[in-house]
């Protein structure tokens, strides 16, 4: 009976690792052969290497998604920036520092943290972080790309701190017993010991965190000012590939280059998520091995 029970939850396992695979691949191929259709009409080296992104033009149309990919770059590295650090040294502190009581409490704020909807997040940025943001940097507004980095690393923060936590906790105690040992304090052996070794891990985190800023739409929407140029600072707007879906796809005409482009921006913003992934998926398990 207990051999039956085992097959049977073996094979629904089995059998939702399969369906979320066969989603995945449907996704990618009807981004592929959405997409078919533009690049029959556009060339694919100008599209991705042109930073002229003009569909509506009267004489000649341009579809270039360069500026988009530095915009979303841009916003992501800002993010990372800000939310490494931040993620690390809360991860350290809830890992190694802080007690039972405040565990408790800080855990559920975090996981909290990553349940508000982007669109919150994003009108926060617009009356609160944006003006703050204009008035130290004396710009008209702050809707730029450094008001997309700091909501997005927001966003970013639970994946990145929930990982690293888990990395820090699966280093072997026999590590901190030694270093202890041999004359170290708590705050050397949390940074010279603790943190190197769960380093694969930590990577990982921030490689997830990424890919989750790559992603986000709305937030990068209402607060990055949207400008389909190429990007000349961090202090400048920025329009990111999301974004652009998300403005366009719901007024382009149907079956047109226009919209058939915007297929295209999809599957290289597809291609990009999942390379960031994978990547860090890699990483994780190197790290599990390691531990092992």
């Amino acid at each position: 009976m207990c051999r039956i029970k085992e097959r049977l939850i073996h094979g629904l396992f089995f059998l939702n690792g399969f369906f979320v695979v066969i989603i995945l691949l449907g996704i990618f191929s009807l981004l592929v052969f959405t997409s078919i259709p533009a690049f029959k009409e556009i060339n694919i080296i100008e599209f991705l290497f042109s930073a002229v992104w003009n569909p509506d033009a009267y004489v000649k149309h341009s579809y270039g998604i360069l500026a988009m990919i530095v915009s979303t770059f841009m916003v992501t590295v800002g993010a990372l920036v800000i939310a490494f650090p931040l993620g690390i040294a809360t991860a350290a502190y809830l890992s190694d520092v802080a007690g039972q009581r405040t565990r408790e409490i800080a855990k559920p704020v975090v996981e909290i943290l990553a349940g508000i909807p982007s669109v919150v997040i994003g009108f926060l940025g617009i009356v609160m972080v944006g003006p703050l943001i204009a008035k130290i940097f004396h710009l008209h507004n702050g809707l730029n790309a450094v008001n997309g980095s700091v909501l997005l690393a927001v966003m970013a923060l639970p994946t990145i701190i929930s990982i690293s936590e888990d990395a820090l906790n699966s280093v072997p105690v026999s590590y901190e017993e030694a270093s202890l040992a041999l004359g170290a304090t708590p705050w050397q052996t949390i940074v010279r010991v603790k943190i190197p070794a769960a380093v694969s891990g930590i990577i990982a985190a921030c490689m997830l965190g990424m890919g989750r800023a790559i992603g986000e739409t709305m937030t990068v929407l209402m607060a990055t000012g949207c400008a389909p140029a190429m990007p000349e600072s961090f202090l400048g707007p920025v329009r990111t590939m999301t974004s652009t879906i998300a403005i366009e796809l719901g007024e382009v005409p149907y079956n047109t280059t226009h919209y058939y482009a915007l297929f295209g921006v999809g599957l290289v913003l597809f291609i990009i998520t999942f390379l960031v992934n994978m990547t860090a998926d890699i990483v994780l398990h190197k790290h599990e091995k390691i531990v092992k």
